[in-house]
Formats: C-alpha cells, sequence, structure tokens
C-alpha cells in the first residue's frame, strides 16, 4: 500500500515525537547520571563517573540487584511451567469453561498494578494467613509473568497445529513422549522468548511489589524509591536507573530477535 507524500510527512513527525517524548526523558537520566550536580540541575555543570564508582560499589545497590534478579529468575521459572501447561491445555483440549479460563489468565496484565497488589495482599494476609515474604512476592509476579509465557506458547500451538502430533502418537508415541520429542522442539523458541520478556516485567516491577513484598525484602525499584530524595543519592539513583533500563532492554531485545528470526524461518 501505498501513502501520499504529505501523509508520509506527517506519519514521520508523530511517529519522531512520539519517540522522542518516550526516549528523551531517558536520554536525561543517562546524562544526569554522569552529572557533577548533586540535584540534578540541567544542563550538567559538568561530567563525572563518580556516581557510577559509589553505585558499584554500594552494598545496598549490590543486594537490591542480586534479589530482584533472583525474584524474576523464580517468577520467570513459575511462569514458564505454568504457562506452558495451561497453553497446552487451552488449545489442545475444548471443555466448558475454556474461553472463561482463556480471560481469567490473561487478565492480570490487563488488570492496574495497584489492584493486583491489594487483591494479592489481602489474599496472602487474610485468607491464607500467610506473611508477606520474598515467596508471596514471587508467587505475586509469576501471575502476570504467566501471560507472556502463556500469549508465546498459544501462539505458537496455533501455526504448527496438530499435525505432527498426531502423526507421533498414531506411530505409537505416548503424551509425554510426543511432548519431549515433537511439542516442547516446537515450543522452544516461543517459550524462551516468553521467558525473556517474564523476566524483564518481574525485574523492574514496582506497584505489585510494594503491596507484597515482606519487611527486608528490597528489590531495586524499591531501592530506588527509598533513595530518590535522599540527601545527594539523586546522582547514585540516576546511575542505578540506567543499569535499570540496560537490564530490562536486554531481555526484550533478545525476545525480539527470536519472534522474527522464528518469523523468517518459517
Amino acid at each position: 500500500m501505498r501513502i501520499g507524500r504529505t501523509a508520509q510527512a506527517a506519519l514521520a513527525t508523530v511517529s519522531t515525537l512520539t519517540l522522542l517524548v518516550i526516549y528523551l526523558p531517558l536520554l536525561v537520566v543517562f546524562i544526569n547520571s554522569f552529572s557533577t550536580s548533586l540535584s540534578l540541575s540541567w544542563p550538567p555543570p559538568g561530567l563525572t563517573t563518580q556516581w557510577w564508582e559509589r553505585a558499584a560499589n554500594s552494598e545496598g545497590a549490590r543486594a537490591a540487584v542480586a534479589t530482584s534478579v533472583g525474584i524474576a529468575l523464580l517468577a520467570t521459572a513459575m511462569a514458564l511451567v505454568l504457562g506452558t501447561l495451561v497453553a497446552i491445555a487451552l488449545q489442545r483440549f475444548d471443555f466448558f469453561g475454556r474461553q472463561t479460563v482463556n480471560l481469567l489468565v490473561i487478565l492480570p496484565i490487563a488488570l492496574p498494578g495497584i489492584v493486583t497488589g491489594i487483591a494479592l495482599n489481602n489474599f496472602f494476609r487474610t485468607i491464607l494467613g500467610v506473611p508477606l515474604s520474598i515467596w508471596t512476592l514471587v508467587v505475586a509476579h509469576a501471575t502476570f509473568c504467566i501471560v507472556t509465557v502463556f500469549n508465546n506458547a498459544v501462539a505458537r500451538l496455533r501455526r504448527t497445529g496438530t499435525r505432527l502430533e498426531e502423526a507421533s502418537s498414531d506411530l505409537g508415541a505416548g503424551i509425554w513422549t510426543t511432548f519431549r520429542l515433537v511439542t516442547f522442539p516446537q515450543l522452544r523458541s516461543a517459550l524462551l522468548a516468553g521467558g525473556l520478556l517474564a523476566f524483564a516485567l518481574s525485574f523492574d516491577e514496582i506497584i505489585v511489589t510494594t503491596f507484597t513484598a515482606g519487611s527486608g525484602v528490597t528489590t531495586l525499584p524499591i531501592f530506588i524509591l527509598n533513595n530518590m530524595f535522599r540527601p545527594n543519592q539523586a546522582p547514585v539513583v540516576a546511575v542505578i536507573a540506567v543499569v535499570m533500563v540496560i537490564v530490562s532492554v536486554i531481555p526484550i531485545y533478545l525476545a525480539q530477535r527470536l519472534s522474527s528470526a522464528d518469523v523468517d524461518h518459517r
């Protein structure tokens, strides 16, 4: 489809403005991480790497990174198992309430984070009587991480169809053999992409984390929130924010490349 030059110019202008609104603040944060100003005044009066050194030597920041990575890995592992099983059940079997279950699985990603956080907080503390801890936080993150794995797995299962699985069954293979040799190899790249997205979502989650983390559990977003308004901590917070952006972008980039490569291959 071809569009006129005026439409092309308008589309280019709108796209450029949108990208500037999204990424210009990130560029400002990156530059401020090297600013010599303690209050992050703009433009920076000078440039220095001392804040990166302070952030690297901060035990609190390192502990927060380790906590965030550990929680993200555990939540992603749970999401991979549960998201794959639910995707196979909904895509390969027909049963009463199938569409309702499908809606309930993807709903957490659409709900406001504060609603999910309050609901899970009440569920853990009031209904189950479980004190908030790092494990309640992992479960809370898994609730929305499942969606990314589920969506990737369902999309792949729809594209591949059931012919190879039916052929495997006709040749005498059992359910687990068919899954191991036929279904899983077809799902592998989709699950890897979904897992990378789930990791990125969990790593920088703040709202649900605030409501479901136990006392003493400090993830990197919480560390940033706690130190944002402390004296002389603004440049260090800017450094940590840049690190968060980098850590979040890498899995998303890899997931996008995996999805694109898979489409091109097919």
